[in-house]
């Protein structure tokens, strides 16, 4: 299963050119399946520039499956442990929700489309985070 990432679910909807957001494409075109997860929904609906833009995201991303952490305390532990190593081995992870997005794609073994240079840089300390 894959995880979409905020970075590339933006660039789907504002029309951005990207390799990852032909792949998404692509993901829709022949049906295959992929989710989110809770803090994806609010990164992208807090983006949102009108009124439309929320409902039309809010409506499509609704419908998607969600993965969360599979534990209410230890995969918040467990994401502060990966931008914890990651500190150390000298890299800064700009957003704990990055940490958290990459966590739950552990947990649930997904493979994360994504359009963000800290996925690869986590993926430096924790090898076990696979792309799509």
């Amino acid at each position: 299963m894959i995880l979409v990432d905020t970075s590339v679910l933006i660039d789907f909807f504002k029309g951005k050119k990207s390799l990852p957001r032909n792949k998404f494409k692509q993901l829709l075109e022949i049906g295959l399946p992929f989710g989110i997860t809770a803090f994806i929904y609010q990164e992208l609906l807090q983006g949102a520039a009108s009124d439309r833009e929320y409902e039309k995201m809010k409506r499509f991303l609704s419908t998607q499956r969600f993965y969360h952490p599979l534990d209410p305390v230890d995969s918040f532990a467990e994401a502060a442990r990966i931008y914890f190593d990651c500190r150390r081995k000298g890299i800064t992870v700009r957003s704990t929700i990055d940490c958290l997005i990459a966590q739950i794609a552990l947990e649930h073994h997904l493979l994360v489309l994504h359009n963000d240079k800290y996925f690869e840089a986590i993926q430096v300390v924790f090898p076990e985070l696979r792309f799509y």
